[in-house]
């Protein structure tokens, strides 16, 4: 990230947190036009952040942002490298700020294809038109392979079914989990349409926002703004199986975004945790949350110095050393960790593995707040992990 987009959100957090009504409205707003940029591997130029920081101000209005930029570029007489890259993020930033700043929503396909051109108009040639062609794109996180896009002939079609499906469904009566799981499955299944040769991530991103207000969420917040690349490639590990390899469909990265949207939750939003294959170190993507709300922080007794005891991660039952040795770096169900013990009383497992486990704080839920939760999971704490790490290098 350069210096001039690190300084501009450091602004922007000054409005956000300082800032009159109109100015912190306006600061979310740029900060997620130019955090979107991101995913498509684009950088805002040091003059457009100016123009925002008047624009926040009120010296300028968004429309006078527009006529600055195009007179900026057709002014230029030397032209870098990198001004192609910057003019499409500065344009496609102003545009989708000024479509933040307007509270509608035309929740249809003609509404979706209209964000698209709204966004790219004057920036892509194609703006606001399907592709005619089909697909791929190499992936960091899928080591250069590439999700499974849907075919041109049948764009219209499967958007028409998405949207329809989404508008039809009923929210009322669903726990939390509930909700963050269903809007993870619409917006991964809308995105994988890509419907547009370029610009689909910010498309859905500028959609997903302005639906999500349209039907009760307040997300003004910073999350498209500074995690951006991780909603796209979570995304991707959404939208990604390969047999062959043993990889499934990861939707669990995104519902982790929406979880931080949503719910207010502090999951780590790193791309190196989305890796099909990533290194030791980046295997648990913890819940930053306080310890008194995550088992994921190793337990201290209370007394005023911690324990220093070179055993203090250990545990004399083997029942709970067998369990940590079978989760290892993996989300585990109740039925893959029988599977992985040998056993078939689920009862006995319970009561003489999982629970003195859980109590140990050696293992915790992946979805602590719903004991039952459909796509219930179990995995190692920083406390389990290094048992299993100590275990394994014996």
């Amino acid at each position: 990230m350069s210096n001039d987009i690190k300084q501009l959100y450091i602004n922007f957090d000054e409005y956000i947190r300082q800032g009159e009504p109109d100015q912190r409205e306006a600061a979310y707003a740029w900060s997620t036009a130019i955090g979107l940029q991101a995913v498509d591997g684009l950088k805002t130029s040091a003059y457009l952040n100016e123009l925002a920081r008047r624009n926040i101000e009120g010296e300028i209005t968004i429309d006078e942002v527009g006529h600055l930029l195009d007179s900026y570029y057709e002014s230029k007489t030397t032209r870098e490298a990198d001004d192609d890259d910057k003019e499409e993020a500065d344009k496609a930033s102003k545009n989708i700020k000024k479509i933040l700043s307007v509270r509608t929503c035309d929740f249809s396909t003609k509404g979706y294809i209209s964000v698209h051109r709204r966004i790219f108009e004057g920036v892509m040639k194609h703006a606001g038109e399907l592709r005619k062609y089909d697909i791929t794109k190499k992936e960091w996180v899928l080591e250069l392979d590439t999700v499974n896009y849907q075919n041109w002939e049948d764009l219209r079609r499967s958007l028409d079914y998405d949207i329809e499906q989404e508008r039809n469904y009923s929210y009322k009566g669903l726990s939390n989990d509930e909700i963050v799981a269903h809007i993870t499955k619409f917006v991964s299944g809308l995105w994988q349409i890509h419907a547009f040769g370029e610009g689909n991530t910010r498309t859905t991103a500028v959609f997903l926002i302005q639906y999500l207000r349209s039907i009760g969420f307040d997300v003004e917040n910073d999350l498209f703004a500074k995690h951006s690349w991780y909603f796209r490639n979570a995304l991707v590990r959404a939208n990604y199986k390969n047999a062959r390899k043993g990889i499934d469909y990861s939707p669990i990265y995104l519902e982790r975004f929406f979880r931080n949207l949503l719910l207010g939750e502090q999951w780590d939003l790193r791309n190196r945790y989305l890796h099909i294959h990533p290194t030791e170190e980046w295997r648990i993507q913890p819940n930053l949350a306080t310890p008194s709300n995550t088992s994921q922080v190793p337990h201290k007794s209370p007394d005023k110095s911690p324990d220093k005891s070179p055993d203090k991660f250990n545990t004399k039952n083997q029942y709970v050393k067998s369990l940590v040795m079978v989760i290892g770096t993996n989300e585990l169900s109740v039925k893959e960790m029988l599977s992985g013990l040998g056993l078939k009383d689920r009862e006995s497992f319970l009561d003489v593995y999982l629970n003195p486990a859980i109590k140990g704080k050696f293992v915790r839920l992946l979805y602590p707040n719903s004991l039952r939760h459909p796509r219930q999971k179990y995995l190692l704490t920083v406390k389990g992990l290094a048992l299993y790490n100590e275990i394994k290098d014996q």
